[in-house]
């Protein structure tokens, strides 16, 4: 995890500019947005609110003392301004990418941004880690497919928000969460929920694609072949 997705995360709220006291939100609840969530934590915010759509990685985020925002319920942005008097969040985290849908499975690249947009407060930050590509040929529309998207640039720029995006420099801070784990201060083994050997990866990997219940991370043991779960 210290190699990818905690510092991908811590990343997120890195760039979003999370410091305590802070009402942070995060868009996806898979392994970086939990960490985003988790980095939120360890960075003093005072309200955690992430938007997902999977029931077990909602109950991951409430685990850790996160709000948890089901956006095939409810309007996640109104939640949002509900929990924040109106004003929107301090700092927002987009954990999903180009590939993010709606509710019924269409999917529509700039639904993340768009919202995140839209609870974030005047002269709040953004941190964008989740994946978008140049090209994508099987994207959704003629934008998509130039790996573009519809950004609502104009309430961006009218709220004064500032945006950050691009890979983790893991580096940066894997040495730092490294201590915060070895301290206690720091656990993210809590979003584990498989053991496996590496011989049922093809399968594991499948079920996660799926986004399958109770499949949120699988950590793979090469040692392990034949051991079962």
């Amino acid at each position: 995890m210290l190699a990818d997705i905690f510092p991908t995360g811590y990343h997120a709220t890195e760039m979003a500019g999370v410091k305590p006291g802070d009402q942070t939100v995060i868009y996806g609840a898979g392994p970086v947005g939990l960490m985003a969530a988790l980095s939120a934590t360890i960075r003093g915010a005072g309200k955690v609110m992430v938007v997902d759509r999977q029931p077990d990685r909602l109950r991951l985020a409430e685990s850790i003392g996160a709000i948890a925002i089901d956006d095939s319920k409810v309007d996640p942005v109104q939640v949002v301004l509900d929990e924040t008097m109106g004003l929107g969040a301090d700092n927002g985290c987009e954990c999903v990418g180009y590939q993010a849908h709606e509710p019924d499975g269409q999917e529509q690249a700039s639904l993340t941004m768009n919202r995140l947009v839209a609870s974030v407060r005047f002269t709040g930050s953004i941190g964008a880690v989740g994946v978008y590509v140049p090209q994508d040929p099987g994207g959704s529309d003629d934008l998509a497919k130039q790996g573009k998207i519809a950004l609502d640039f104009g309430m961006l720029w009218f709220k004064g928000l500032h945006l950050g995006t691009g890979q983790a420099p893991v580096k940066k801070y894997n040495r730092q969460l490294r201590d915060l784990i070895a301290g206690g201060k720091a656990e993210p083994s809590f979003i584990v929920s498989h053991e496996l050997p590496l011989e049922q990866a093809p399968e594991a990997y499948d079920h996660f694609d799926k986004r399958d219940d109770g499949w949120t991370k699988v950590v793979l043991h090469p040692a392990m072949a034949g051991a079962g779960a």
